[in-house]
């Protein structure tokens, strides 16, 4: 499934393009945005590096990776969504959006667009998060998105200079519903 594209209620997903490098160093290349990834900010060279293995990766078959450019209205990439495929009908749930962009309900309208997208295309049973215990941003996202608490993952990330814990989160199928607030 080469290429797609996702309507969302304020965002669009669509894969990622080459020329979607610029666009991506403003959020991977922005410590605002990494200090709550599982990364350290990227240079320019990275964040095309970055691009360049998603696209070829969203050709391979079997597809075992959604990461998919969030869309505004006129189709400038202001974040990220990811379904990584890890083992039988699962995934990892991965966002960010540019920080000039927070609170505008487009990390929940990206995380609800592919979560269903997973849930009703892909046939996936489970989807986790991991999400660092500080995020309370993200935390109230994934939330949102029904997702329960499932425990604490102790030192978990290598990120900042430090190890940092993460905690997970996780839906099932037949939690999941399309209603949106």
């Amino acid at each position: 499934m080469y290429p797609i594209t996702i309507p969302g209620r304020v965002i669009t997903l669509r894969e990622l393009r080459p020329d979607d490098a610029a666009d991506a160093l403003a959020i991977i290349g922005d410590d605002r945005v990494t200090h709550w990834l599982s990364f350290d900010s990227r240079d320019h060279t990275a964040a095309a590096a970055m691009i360049e293995g998603a696209v070829t990766r969203a050709q391979i078959t079997p597809r075992t990776e959604y990461y998919l450019a969030v869309a505004d209205t006129e189709d400038r990439m202001i974040g990220f969504a990811r379904l990584g495929l890890t083992g039988h009908q699962a995934a990892k749930l991965g966002y960010a959006i540019v920080a000039d962009h927070w609170g505008h309900g487009y990390a929940t309208d990206a995380a609800h667009t592919i979560c269903n997208y997973g849930f009703r295309e892909l046939k996936l049973h489970r989807i986790t998060a991991a999400i660092g215990p500080d995020n309370a941003a993200s935390i109230a996202v994934i939330k949102r998105l029904g997702m329960q608490f499932e425990g604490r993952l102790r030192d978990h990330v290598y990120t900042n200079g430090a190890w940092r814990d993460s905690l997970l989160y996780s839906i099932l199928a037949p939690e999941w519903t399309d209603d949106r607030d």
